[in-house]
C-alpha cells in the first residue's frame, strides 16, 4: 500500500541547496496515500502517491550516485549504509511494536502471518511475498499489517542494483550522455513490460521491480536533464502548476478499478517529474509550513498509517467517522513521534560511528527482530491466549488425524473395523467426514474403505484448469475408472466432493485471485460458466456417476455449506475482543451457490439410480446454515467440517445402512 517515502534529505541532488519543493511534494504524496487508505471521499486514486514517491526517489538516487561519480568520490558501501541508516531504524521499531501488539490482539494463525510478513519486510522481499498471496486491491489486503512495506522492498531492490549498473556504465561509457541513453532505454523496456503485465498479470505489474523501475528511472532522467532544462520566470510557476494538476487528477479521477500501474500511471509520474523540473522554491503548492512539516515526517507517517487503518478494520470501525478521524490524527502523531524519537536520534547517533559499527548495529537490530518474527511465524504462540479462546482457535487443528496418511493418490485406507461396509470416495471434503461415516456403521467390526485426494473432482473426464499440476488426480481417477467395479462390489459408495468449487469457481474472498473461474474443464478451459461449459460438466458428471453405480449402490452427498470466513479464527477473535461471534450463510446464499450442482445430482440420481444425502437438515435451520453450534466451531476453516462438526452428519449416513438392512433378504 502506498510507497516508500524515503528519508533521503531533500537537499538538492548534485550539490544544490535544500529543495523545499521536493519536501512539499512528499507531503502531497503521503497525504494522498493516507486519505485513500482511510477511505476518505474524494481520494479514490490516492494510491498514486506511491508513484510520486518512486519518481522522487529515482531523482534523488541519481543525484547521489551520478554526483558522486562526477566528483570521483562515490563509495558503494557508504551509499548502502546511508540508505540503511535512513530506512531501517523506524522500520525496525514499527515491526517490533506490531509484534508486541499482535501478541495481545491476534489469533495464532493471524500472528503467524504477521511474523512471516515482518520477516520479509525487514529483508526487503515483502513485495515478492505479497505477490504470491494476493493482489494489492484485494479484500485480503486489510488483514496484512505490513502490506505497505512492499514498496520499501521495491525501492531497496532498486538501490542495490542501480549504483552497480551506473558504476559499470561509467567505466565503459563515461559521460552523462551515455548515462542518459541507458536510463531512457531501460525506462522504455520497463514501461512496455509494465503495460503488458498490467493487462494479463496485474499483480506482477504492481509488485515487481521490473515493472516499476520506469518510474524510478523517470526521476533519474529528470535529474540528468535538469542542467539543460531550466525554466525561468512564469514558466517555472506554469510547469509546477501543471505537474500538481496532473498529480491531483490522478488522485481524484482514478480508482481501484483502474488497470494499475498501466498507462494511467503516467499522470502522477509525469506530474511529479514536472514539479521536480520546475524547482520552484517557496511555492504555495509545496512551500507552506504545513507541507514542509508533513514532508519532513512523511516516511514515519507512511509507516504508521497503514497499521492504524488495518486496526480499524480489525475492530470493525472503518465505517465510523469519529474513529476514522482518530486514525488520521494518530497517523500524524505517531509519525511525528517516530520522526522525533527514532529517525533523527538514530541518524545522528549512527553518524558518529564508523561504517563498520554502523553495519554491525543495523545488522544486529535487524537480526534480533527478524529472528523474533521467524519464531512468531513458526509458532503463533497459542499459549499466550486465554484458555477459552485458545480452545476454540485450536479447533482449526481438529481434522481427520489420518489426513496425511490417507488423503493421497497412492493411499487406500480403512477406517473402523476390518470388514468393509462402505466406500467413501472424493476429495478433502470426503476426508473431512469419513470418520462420521465410520461412526454410523451398524457394527464395530465394520469399516469404511477411503480413497481420495485433495482438489480432485471424481469426474473421470475432468481436467484441472487451476494452478499447478494434477497428475496425481488424473492417475487416481484412471485407477478408479478401471478397477472400481471389482473393488468391494455390492458395497455402497458414498461420493463426496466440493463439486460446486470445480464448476463454479471460488467465491470472492480474501486471497482469491480469480473468483468464479471454473477449476476443471473437459474440451477446453473456460473463464466463466458458459452454457456450453455447464452442459459439458453436466454430461460428464452424469456419465461418471452411472459408471460408478454399475456394481455399487451409490449415494451422492449434497454440497457442504461454505462459510464466508475461517470459523475458529472468527469465533476466537470475537471472544478475545469480548464480542459475540457468528459465522453463517443464508439458505438463499446456499441455494444460489449450489443450484446447478443440485440439478446435476438430481439428474444423476434419476438416470443412474443413485440416492441423495442432504446435510442441510443437520447443519442448517430454515433461514441459515451455521459455522458453529452453541458457540463451538463446526469447521476447521471455512469449508471443511471438523471432527466435532462431522459428527452431526452421523444420523444422515446411518440412513444408508438402515436402508440397506431393510432391503436385504431375510
Amino acid at each position: 500500500m502506498g510507497g516508500d517515502v524515503p528519508r533521503i534529505s531533500a537537499a538538492g541532488a548534485g550539490g544544490e541547496g535544500f529543495r523545499s519543493d521536493i519536501n512539499g511534494l512528499r507531503a502531497w504524496a503521503v497525504m494522498a496515500v493516507v486519505l485513500y487508505h482511510f477511505n476518505v471521499p474524494g481520494f479514490s486514486g490516492g494510491f498514486a502517491g506511491v508513484d510520486v514517491f518512486f519518481v522522487i526517489s529515482g531523482f534523488l538516487m541519481a543525484g547521489i550516485v551520478v554526483g558522486g561519480l562526477d566528483g570521483e568520490r562515490f563509495s558503494l558501501p557508504d551509499f548502502y549504509l546511508a540508505r540503511a541508516r535512513r530506512i531501517l531504524p523506524a522500520l525496525i521499531v514499527l515491526v517490533g511494536v506490531l509484534l508486541v501488539v499482535g501478541w495481545f490482539l491476534l489469533m495464532p494463525r493471524e500472528y503467524q502471518t504477521l511474523g512471516k510478513h515482518a520477516r520479509e519486510s525487514l529483508l526487503f522481499s515483502s513485495n515478492l511475498r505479497y505477490l504470491a498471496e494476493a493482489g494489492y486491491f484485494d479484500v485480503a489486503s486489510h488483514e496484512k499489517w505490513l502490506l505497505h512495506t512492499w514498496s520499501l522492498s521495491v525501492e531497496w531492490q532498486y538501490y542495490l542494483i542501480y549504483p552497480l549498473v551506473l558504476l559499470v556504465l561509467a567505466k565503459l561509457l563515461p559521460g552523462r550522455r551515455a548515462l542518459l541513453g541507458a536510463h531512457v532505454l531501460v525506462l522504455m523496456a520497463s514501461f512496455v513490460l509494465c503495460q503488458v503485465l498490467s493487462t494479463g498479470k496485474p499483480s506482477q505489474a504492481f509488485f515487481l521491480l521490473q515493472a516499476r523501475a520506469w518510474e524510478l528511472l523517470l526521476g533519474g532522467i529528470v535529474f540528468l536533464l535538469g542542467g539543460r532544462l531550466r525554466p525561468s520566470g512564469r514558466g517555472v510557476a506554469l510547469l509546477e502548476s501543471l505537474g500538481i494538476a496532473l498529480v491531483v487528477a490522478a488522485i481524484v479521477l482514478i480508482d481501484a478499478g483502474a488497470r494499475w500501474p498501466g498507462s494511467a500511471a503516467l499522470l502522477p509520474t509525469l506530474g511529479a517529474a514536472l514539479v521536480l523540473l520546475a524547482r520552484r522554491q517557496g511555492s504555495p503548492w509545496t512551500g507552506s509550513g504545513l507541507a514542509q512539516w508533513l514532508g519532513t515526517r512523511s516516511y514515519s507517517i507512511y509507516l504508521w498509517h497503514w497499521p492504524l487503518a488495518v486496526g480499524l478494520v480489525y475492530f470493525e470501525l472503518e465505517q465510523a467517522p469519529l474513529w476514522v478521524g482518530a486514525g488520521l490524527m494518530a497517523s500524524l502523531l505517531l509519525g511525528h513521534a517516530s520522526y522525533a524519537l527514532v529517525e533523527v536520534p538514530a541518524r545522528r547517533w549512527l553518524a558518529k560511528k564508523s561504517n563498520v559499527r554502523n553495519a554491525v548495529w543495523l545488522v544486529a537490530c535487524v537480526v534480533v527482530v527478524a529472528v523474533s518474527a521467524q519464531l512468531v511465524r513458526r509458532s503463533g504462540f497459542p499459549e499466550r491466549l486465554p484458555e477459552a479462546v485458545a480452545r476454540i482457535e485450536a479447533e482449526r487443528h481438529n481434522r481427520n488425524p489420518r489426513i496425511d496418511e490417507c488423503l493421497a493418490a497412492d493411499a487406500s485406507c480403512i477406517y473402523g473395523g476390518k470388514q468393509v461396509g462402505a466406500l467413501v470416495i472424493g476429495d478433502s471434503h470426503a476426508d473431512a467426514v469419513v470418520n462420521a461415516v465410520a461412526a454410523s456403521l451398524p457394527g464395530a467390526e465394520q469399516g469404511v474403505y477411503f480413497k481420495g485426494l485433495s482438489g480432485c473432482l471424481t469426474v473421470f473426464a475432468a481436467q484441472w484448469a487451476g494452478e499447478g499440476s494434477r497428475d496425481e488426480c488424473a492417475g487416481l481417477k484412471k485407477e478408479l475408472a478401471a478397477g472400481l467395479d471389482k473393488l468391494f462390489p455390492g458395497k455402497p459408495i458414498i461420493l463426496i466432493n466440493r463439486t460446486s468449487l470445480y464448476a463454479m469457481g471460488e467465491l470472492p474472498a480474501p486471497g482469491v485471485k480469480n473468483p468464479g473461474k471454473p477449476l476443471v474443464y473437459f474440451s477446453r478451459p473456460a473463464a466463466t460458466q458458459t452454457p456450453e461449459y455447464l452442459e459439458e460438466f453436466r454430461r460428464n458428471y452424469v456419465e461418471s456417476v452411472c459408471q460408478m453405480s454399475r456394481q455399487h449402490p451409490l449415494y451422492l452427498v449434497r454440497p457442504i455449506p461454505e462459510m464466508p470466513d475461517r470459523v475458529p479464527q472468527v469465533l476466537g477473535r470475537a471472544m478475545l475482543l469480548g464480542k459475540q461471534g457468528e459465522v453463517s450463510i443464508t439458505r438463499d446464499e446456499y441455494r444460489q451457490r449450489h443450484a446447478f450442482i443440485w440439478a446435476v445430482q438430481d439428474e444423476a440420481a434419476q438416470r443412474c439410480g443413485a440416492q441423495i444425502l442432504d446435510p442441510l437438515p443437520y447443519l442448517c435451520d430454515r433461514e441459515k446454515c451455521y459455522g458453529s453450534r452453541d458457540g463451538w466451531p463446526l469447521y476447521v476453516d471455512d469449508d471443511h467440517l471438523s471432527e466435532f462438526g462431522n459428527r452431526l452428519l452421523v444420523p444422515m449416513f446411518a440412513q444408508v445402512f438402515a436402508l440397506l438392512a431393510a432391503q436385504a433378504p431375510h
